[in-house]
């Protein structure tokens, strides 16, 4: 049986927008550190420059779409879910939000 866990990305407002679920390695040095890996540096910002010279998601939906397409290699093992889903038997729960134009990841053990 793996760790489950849910990553859910919340707007500014902080309202959820999407909950993405992954089966396996749900923990913080497993999801956890490869999530915070793929995160650094990577700038939010509200439209995007002609010629981009650093890592940005031009809000939190582009940030979302994202990390789904680095995280989704494969068929199983990652899923989207609707804002709010809770209680599917997961172990922990990262919630990645935005603040002041940077991406914060907080880790909830369930």
């Amino acid at each position: 049986m793996g760790t489950r866990c849910l990553t859910v990305f919340e707007n500014k407002e902080g309202k959820e927008i999407v909950v993405l679920y992954r089966q396996m390695d749900g923990y913080p040095s497993g999801h956890g550190e490869e999530l915070s890996d793929f995160l650094m540096n990577i700038k939010l910002v509200n439209g995007l420059p002609i010629n981009p010279q650093e890592k940005l998601a031009n809000g939190m939906g582009c940030l979302a779409a994202q990390v789904v397409a680095h995280f989704k290699k494969e068929v199983g093992r990652f899923y989207l879910y609707p804002a709010g889903t809770r209680d599917v038997w997961e172990d922990y729960i990262y919630f990645v939000r935005e603040r002041d134009g940077q991406v914060e990841v907080e880790c909830k053990s369930v």
